[in-house]
């Protein structure tokens, strides 16, 4: 797929976070999808493949909000296979703190699916306010 094509897949996708509906996301994964924290903090390493990005990071994760979280791209660019998104995150915890977030996406796309994501945010706001989720699975170490 060209450029244009996968940045209109995630603009697609991010329309569809912003409003609350974060299945565009998950069915637009590869089997093979891996989701990757960089550096040196709490959540660290990355989680793969698919099944256990969303059975063992993405519903624990949603799961500690209240139902109202949402994320909205504010910038999308594209080059060759990779997608970079610049989005921001909104929702109230069940312990009743907000998530205000600024994340950094760098996807990588090819045949139309999602094959991995590196995600940079505000880890300080991750540790203060998320609880952490456990790892398990072969994909759990970075």
């Amino acid at each position: 797929m060209s450029a244009e094509r996968n940045a209109k897949l995630l603009r697609e996708i991010f329309d569809q976070l912003a409003v609350g509906k974060a299945r565009a996301l998950t069915d637009a994964m590869a089997d093979d999808f891996r989701w990757i924290f960089p550096g040196h903090w709490s959540w660290s390493g990355t989680w793969e493949p698919k099944s256990e990005v969303v059975h063992g990071l993405l519903r624990p994760l949603m799961a500690q909000f209240a139902g109202d979280y949402r994320c909205a791209a504010e910038s999308i660019v594209a080059q060759g296979d990779r997608v970079v998104v610049q989005a921001r995150g909104h929702g109230t915890t069940l312990r009743g703190e907000r998530y205000d977030q600024t994340y950094c996406f760098v996807y990588r796309v090819t045949d139309g699916r999602l094959r991995e994501v590196v995600e940079h945010c505000d880890t300080a706001l991750v540790d203060r306010v998320l609880d952490r989720i456990p790892r398990s699975g072969p994909g759990s170490a970075a």
